[in-house]
């Protein structure tokens, strides 16, 4: 029994060396091109990505309620402009927290964010000046939905 677990071994250890390969932080994605998800906003549809630019047009939001009643503040709205195209930028607010805060970018500031894509006619929501909306079947609105934004030295 001994010498079948040392046949093993060697494919063992690289099943586990493939495996870290596979979640290690090294192989973190490249940015997408806001172009790409653009012309194919449907392939991205609630899919992550990762998306690096500069920081246009922030407007902060006036709170806004979830269907199920409760208030959320400090939500904002931003285009992340690269070299291919600029894209809606939706920062959701902090929910059941009555709260002032500004929001966490400024006009011209390179950042990397983390988001998640919602492509127009597949329903949900959407975050506008409004507050949170439902997407209509021929709503044209694609939106990054910001996780994770990460200011970038110049």
């Amino acid at each position: 029994m001994c010498k079948g677990l040392l046949r093993l071994l060697p494919l063992l250890m690289w099943a586990i060396g493939l495996g870290f390969a596979v979640v290690s932080p090294a192989s973190a994605a490249d940015p997408t091109a806001i172009r790409d998800i653009l012309d194919e906003p449907s392939v991205y549809h609630l899919r992550q990505v990762v998306l690096q630019g500069r920081v246009r047009n922030v407007q902060p939001l006036d709170p806004y309620k979830l269907p199920a009643g409760t208030t959320c503040y400090g939500a904002y709205l931003f285009y992340l402009e690269d070299e291919t195209a600029s894209i809606n930028v939706a920062v959701f607010g902090l929910c059941g927290v009555p709260t002032v805060k500004d929001p966490d970018v400024e006009e011209g500031t390179q950042v990397q964010l983390q988001a998640t894509i919602q492509a127009p006619s597949h329903g949900g929501y959407y975050l506008s000046f409004q507050g949170l909306t439902v997407a209509g079947e021929r709503e044209g609105v694609i939106q990054a939905v910001a996780d994770r934004i990460t200011p970038l030295m110049e």
